[in-house]
């Protein structure tokens, strides 16, 4: 069913948020900082993948995906949705089978046999296609599976994410550059207040994310040394 009615985006944010501490999807720990993908610290870690697990929760974040999206970029602005591998294919399927349109894959990379492909499923060169992932830092791979859906004659100028980080200011510059517009449900900042008002975690530690979320980098390089 196309969801048509939801609250405003902020309320949106809040609610996210709210549900994504609900289900232990949000790791704090300041003393014993997280290793991110790119090799660096940080005393925040998300696990979005485990939505697939919580049915209530997932339906509802799927409805304010796919209503955020139409909000923000039309009703008829798609006609094919593709999940990035492997974290954005189940919330890609949701997200499809809510507008009721064909749904596709990308891989990180070609399989590196048959017809090597990238794409999963059918896309047509004339497709408008809206890419689906679980959530956003950099926007480093949603360049390279954006790049790889263009490679088949299909547009693609919107990426949608459950969650985005919004503490590293390039983000929306590198995706800029590429011609990609990004929707998204929540970022740090919105889990940050509903921590607080919640009572999630001790003061101290919330502090100690505050701290780096304001300045990610610099909390980093005195971690690194």
């Amino acid at each position: 069913m196309i969801p048509s009615s939801f609250p405003e985006k902020e309320e949106i944010a809040r609610l996210s948020a709210r549900m994504l501490l609900e289900i232990g999807a949000v790791h704090f720990n300041a003393q014993k900082p997280f290793t991110l993908a790119s090799g660096l610290p940080s005393p925040t870690y998300i696990d979005c993948r485990k939505l697939i697990s919580f049915p209530r929760i997932r339906s509802v974040l799927m409805d304010f995906l796919a209503v955020t999206v139409m909000r923000e970029a039309g009703l008829e602005a798609f006609t094919n949705i593709a999940g990035g591998e492997t974290a954005g294919i189940p919330f890609a399927a949701l997200v499809a089978e809510r507008l009721a349109l064909p749904m596709t894959y990308v891989r990180k990379k070609p399989k590196g046999y048959g017809r090597n492909a990238r794409i999963e499923g059918v896309m047509k060169e004339d497709d408008r296609v809206l890419l689906v992932e679980d959530l956003t830092t950099d926007g480093g791979s949603k360049v390279s599976f954006v790049e790889a859906i263009r490679e088949t004659g299909a547009a693609c100028a919107h990426t949608a994410v459950i969650f985005y980080y919004g503490i590293f200011p390039e983000t929306i510059d590198t995706l800029d550059s590429h011609g990609i517009s990004l929707h998204h449900l929540c970022t740090w900042w919105d889990v940050l207040a509903e921590a607080r008002e919640s009572g999630a975690f001790d003061e101290a530690t919330l502090r100690e994310v505050e701290i780096f979320l304001t300045d990610p980098r610099a909390w980093q390089a005195l971690r690194m040394k």
